[in-house]
């Protein structure tokens, strides 16, 4: 089961889309929400975008799925026309964006769902990455309304994005059904990829026993607050890559019009030893997300 694209592939990627290389100015990105709190949540994931070989099939995938509703920007992100970049929002409030991978004339398909997270002073901590051990694929670069974006990858090779938010952050709340729940990292040495956020986030660690895990469950904590997980790669071959849940209230009902609207079933729904019930699945273009029932109890 292939579900994630090689490094290789990712860092082409990103240096043509998240800012836009071919074009001589980076583009001016909307911001992330439409009430900025002027405060920034370190470690805190706040935006997602897909990157995808079938917009439209796309559009109709998780709006039939979710009620995503996709609104166009008007943007030239410097390889494509208009249209290129939507933004994506859950009951009016910015969730997300989606770019329309075919603009970038590419041979492979490079479809995936990338997590991005909200740090306070993305030049420190875009040295932190380097400095234990991970890679700048991207160095922080000003787009306009969005902040500042960089886009990195952990030792393991687990690709993810930072942005210094202009006006701050989107306020915290109760995740809402068929919206962002939660980030988890998928890897194969977790105790150097907790050290490595601890320092490029700030954040503290704690550790979650689950007796049916063979390793402990690792959770990555601003003060009292989860912001991620971090738990060994549960498929062999593999490679490490973050991992974004949506909270859904009954993942079968999803799983079953998967098919019908040209997606796949990656993992049946299941329980979870950490509580609850999953699924993963993936859309049109083949770019794969978790589902998660909530509370885990």
């Amino acid at each position: 089961m292939v579900i994630f694209l090689s490094k290789v592939k990712i860092q082409a990627l990103f240096l043509a889309v998240t800012l836009a290389g071919c074009a001589v100015v980076a583009p001016n990105l909307p911001a992330i929400t439409d009430e900025p709190t002027g405060s920034r949540y370190n470690g805190r994931f706040v935006w997602h975008d897909l990157l995808t070989t079938t917009p439209e099939a796309s559009r109709k995938f998780y709006g039939e799925l979710f009620g995503w509703e996709f609104e166009n920007p008007g943007l030239n992100l410097g390889f494509g026309s208009d249209g290129s970049y939507m933004l994506i929002r859950h009951n009016g409030r910015l969730i997300g964006g989606m770019v329309d991978a075919n603009t970038m004339n590419r041979d492979e398909n490079i479809s995936q769902w990338v997590s991005v997270m909200s740090v306070e002073d993305i030049n420190t901590a875009a040295e932190r990455v380097i400095a234990d051990g991970g890679e700048i694929l991207t160095p922080p670069t000003d787009v306009g309304s969005r902040g500042t974006l960089a886009v990195a990858t952990g030792p393991d090779g687990a690709l993810f994005a930072l942005v210094q938010t202009k006006d701050g952050d989107p306020a915290e709340s109760e995740p809402a059904n068929n919206s962002w729940l939660w980030n988890e990292l998928w890897t194969d040495d977790v105790d150097q990829a907790a050290e490595f956020y601890e320092g490029v986030a700030g954040l503290s660690v704690h550790d979650r026993e689950v007796e049916e895990l063979e390793s402990t469950y690792r959770m990555l904590m601003a003060g009292d607050k989860p912001r991620a997980g971090i738990l060994t790669m549960p498929f062999e071959g593999e490679r490490p890559v973050w991992v974004s849940y949506i909270r859904v209230e009954d993942p079968a009902a999803i799983t079953a019009r998967v098919s019908e609207l040209g997606g796949k079933v990656y993992v049946e729904v299941q329980d979870r030893a950490i509580g609850g019930q999953a699924a993963m699945i993936a859309g049109p273009s083949g770019a794969g997300v978790a589902l998660q029932t909530w509370p885990l109890n």
